[in-house]
């Protein structure tokens, strides 16, 4: 399919994911590209618009990433934000140095709203800002269009040449009318016509495996999460009973999850493919017998996962394709993105498991990302409580148990996190809060309940807010609820006496346990 194009070039900022992902909120296809990347590829890709990331180097630097003058001379439309920003004015003849003074947070910032950039923007306007370095003197030819109190040059842009600069963050919520300034980017400067949409997209994708496939058999690994689900509709929208999916339960789930997957997926469910469901909830607890380290329990546990789904392939035989439910930030964190890349070793992008037999992958959600992929869920007609579903680690809650895994452990976590998560459903906070679960700790503790002593575990809860899971806040659940929940787990699960709420942000923290 032929789809406008806006790139967006990394030079190592943390929002470069979220900056796709504003541009594709305005119905415009984006893909992330590292400052490494040839100017003769950019050129190929023949792309409506450039955004060039921020990044925590001084541009003015020698060994500071950088590209070439030529990118300027498209006479494609350019928006650097922040490093991006500074980068472009030093290259064009500004001058870039350290600020007199950091802007950091919200900041007022006073805009021209002659600016096509600023349409529908009120002269007066609150940004985020994040910068030690700031544009000391715009480059020749460009024309200030904002300022604050500490920095001259908050925008500058030469409408010549269809050059802009943004000292601060639009990408971000705290930018109060980021969204319509990157709006106006890709419609009033990149004059795209906002294509991309999930309904086009499902139908496209449905047409383009149809023809791919043909008469092929087609083998899904389903887990029962959103990307699997999702890519596993599309490929039984499109060749139906060629598909087999196969879904290993390894008793690391949440409660009663197997069996929802099953009622949708297996023979009694709404789609027409073959569905075989592996119990190996033993097999796994054997496994990890006697192991508490956290990675060698993911390596057991991603491991034994291949040793039973390449059992279960070598009883369907050869074919022709397999499904992977790779979606676009596991492209970008597996290095094959931008340049602010981090390898996740659970990331399986373009490859294995080694010893089944088939021709080629078949990633349909390669090029989305995940509040994409739900809505791309809801256009297939999935269930919402399987599109809404929480993140869940590949290796379930064998990292949200410290310690040892065993099957009374396994009990005990899925109880008090299907407590959990009903109270914050019936609170009304499910949709606003990006994650929350239960984990068990490894600490045992004296209590008291009637009139005996226990000696029992303690389960701790937590919930995030984010924007892009690299950094993430604990979000505030009014106490009445938090009250609730501990009394509920305390009543209800045998095993447990204490429930803490963890308030660690990342960083320094992870949203995970282990």
């Amino acid at each position: 399919m032929n789809r406008e194009l806006v790139i967006v070039i990394d030079f190592g900022g943390q929002y470069n994911q979220l900056v796709a992902r504003r541009v594709r909120e305005c119905n415009v296809y984006c893909e992330i590209y590292s400052y490494k990347t040839d100017i003769e590829k950019i050129k190929d890709m023949n792309p409506k618009g450039i955004i060039l990331t921020g990044g925590p180097n001084s541009c003015y630097e020698a060994d500071s990433p950088t590209y070439t003058k030529e990118l300027f001379e498209l006479g494609i439309p350019v928006l650097g934000l922040c490093y991006g920003a500074q980068l472009m004015q030093h290259i064009l003849g500004g001058k870039v140095g350290k600020a007199p003074v950091r802007e950091y947070g919200k900041t007022e910032t006073f805009v021209s709203t002659k600016s096509k950039l600023f349409e529908n923007v009120e002269e007066n306007t609150i940004v985020w800002m994040s910068h030690f370095d700031y544009i000391a003197k715009a480059a020749p030819g460009f024309e200030v269009t904002a300022y604050t109190k500490d920095c001259p040059v908050a925008t500058a842009e030469d409408i010549t040449r269809n050059l802009y600069a943004i000292q601060f963050h639009p990408e971000v919520l705290h930018t109060i009318r980021g969204k319509e300034i990157l709006s106006n980017f890709v419609y009033n400067i990149c004059h795209c016509s906002g294509d991309w949409k999930m309904d086009s997209f499902v139908e496209n994708s449905i047409r383009t495996i149809r023809e791919k496939v043909g008469d092929g058999k087609v083998l899904c690994a389903l887990s029962g999460g959103v990307d699997s689900s999702v890519a596993a509709v599309l490929l039984a929208k499109a060749v139906g009973k060629q598909l087999t999916c196969v879904f290993v339960d390894h008793g690391l789930l949440r409660k009663n999850e197997g069996d929802e997957v099953e009622a949708v997926f297996g023979p009694n469910g709404q789609y027409d493919l073959n569905f075989i469901r592996v119990n190996a909830q033993d097999r796994y607890y054997k496994k990890l017998a006697g192991v508490t380290e956290p990675e060698k329990k993911r390596k057991i546990i991603g491991e034994e996962f291949i040793r039973v789904f390449e059992e279960e392939a070598k009883k369907i035989g050869a074919v022709d394709y397999l499904v992977q439910g790779t979606i676009y930030p596991d492209v970008v964190e597996s290095g094959l993105g931008g340049e602010s890349a981090v390898i996740k070793s659970h990331h399986n992008v373009g490859g294995l498991p080694e010893y089944v037999d088939f021709k080629e992958i078949i990633e349909p959600l390669r090029d989305l990302f995940k509040d994409e992929v739900r809505k791309a869920g809801l256009e297939l007609g999935i269930p919402e409580y399987l599109v809404f579903r929480q993140p869940f680690p590949g290796p379930g809650l064998g990292i949200r148990i410290i310690g040892e895994v065993t099957a009374e452990k396994v009990r005990i976590v899925q109880d008090a996190d299907a407590i959990y998560r009903e109270e914050i459903a019936n609170a009304g906070l499910d949709r606003e809060i990006n994650q929350y679960f239960a984990a068990l700790t490894n600490m045992r503790s004296v209590g008291v309940m009637g009139d005996e002593r226990t000696y029992d575990y303690a389960v701790a809860l937590r919930a995030v807010k984010t924007i892009d899971f690299m950094t993430a806040e604990s979000a505030e659940i009014p106490y009445e609820v938090l009250n609730k929940v501990m009394n509920r787990i305390i009543n209800e699960v045998k095993g447990v006496n204490r429930v803490f709420y963890d308030l660690t942000s990342k960083p320094p923290g992870t949203i995970e346990f282990e």
